[in-house]
């Protein structure tokens, strides 16, 4: 099962067994990684296409480990002129590589149990949560006039709805009319209470308020 299929010369069976188990574990691998997870829309296609590549780039190379890691990390310049992706993301990508790897020098059994051990600890541990932040952390931005002192405007709010909080950046907009702050808080529960948001507008004069989780604190 864990011998290599390729015998001493390339044949057509022994080509396309590699290829094809790299496609079949290159799907699933892309629905483990994609699994209750946020991430871009093209990341499962890049993710099933990965390891067939890598796969014909090392039997080009016949067999010339070295080489053909050096041809298959000529790809990773491509991520230098996109966005940068999450660990998850990069995570997946890795095990792509890894999977095509092994195929590429034919010990396709190899691959599958490699993916069925990466498969099981990426679904325990997602099942789990491991690693992520409670969903009541969120961060919260709001507008004030520049004539109102920020300096501890809203912590009796703040001790009233969350259980920590942290003035993280200030910054003037509007031409310097008004201030932006933002926080990191904690808050008491899951969702964020309507209360809350109304005490802060009366306090900010009605003007932005945006609170949102930590995953979208790039996007606010």
């Amino acid at each position: 099962m864990f011998n290599c299929v390729i015998p001493g010369y390339m044949t057509v069976s022994a080509f396309l067994i590699c290829l094809v188990g790299a496609l079949v574990l290159g799907i699933l691998t892309a629905l483990v990684f994609c699994f209750r997870s946020e991430h871009s829309g093209n990341l499962p296609f890049a993710l099933v296409l990965v390891p067939p590549i890598v796969t014909l780039v090392i039997m080009m190379v016949n067999g010339n480990i070295g080489a053909g890691l050096g041809v298959a990390g000529a790809f990773s310049l491509i991520r230098f002129r996109s966005a940068p992706g999450t660990a998850r993301e990069l995570s997946g990508l890795f095990t792509g590589t890894a999977i095509g790897l092994a195929c590429g020098m034919g010990y396709v059994g190899i691959a599958a149990l490699f993916f069925l051990v990466v498969a099981v600890t990426v679904l325990a541990l997602t099942l789990l949560r491991f690693g992520e932040k409670s969903r009541s952390y969120r961060h919260l931005r709001i507008t004030i006039p520049e004539n109102l002192d920020y300096d501890g405007l809203f912590d009796d709010v703040f001790e009233k709805y969350t259980v920590d909080h942290n003035l993280a950046k200030v910054k003037t907009t509007n031409m310097g009319t008004l201030y932006e702050l933002s926080y990191d808080i904690h808050i008491k529960g899951s969702d964020v209470p309507k209360d809350f948001i109304d005490e802060l507008r009366c306090r900010n004069g009605n003007l932005n308020i945006v609170c949102g989780r930590e995953s979208d604190k790039e996007m606010l």
